[in-house]
């Protein structure tokens, strides 16, 4: 659950998961939406696959990214029965 409040806890990160809410993408798309280098984003996407915010996988020559949802739904149901 740390990793999952350290991923989210980054702007960039979360700009990355709305990016891959709309499809899946490839490194070098979610690159070209931000202006910070490609090493940088490798690092948040690897930041959001070990909290298994996203998966990847190997197209060709190309590594394809996309949001997993179902550790969000886990989340959200904790928090709410914290709640009750």
């Amino acid at each position: 659950m740390n990793l999952l409040f350290k991923a989210l806890n980054d702007d960039t990160r979360r700009q990355i998961l709305e990016l891959l809410k709309e499809k899946d993408r490839t490194a070098g798309e979610i690159a070209d939406a931000f202006n910070i280098s490609k090493p940088s984003i490798s690092h948040h996407l690897d930041i959001l696959k070990r909290a298994d915010l996203v998966s990847s996988k190997k197209k060709g020559q190309f590594v394809e990214y996309s949001i997993n949802t179902s550790i969000l739904e886990d989340v959200l149901q904790w928090i709410i029965t914290l709640k009750k």
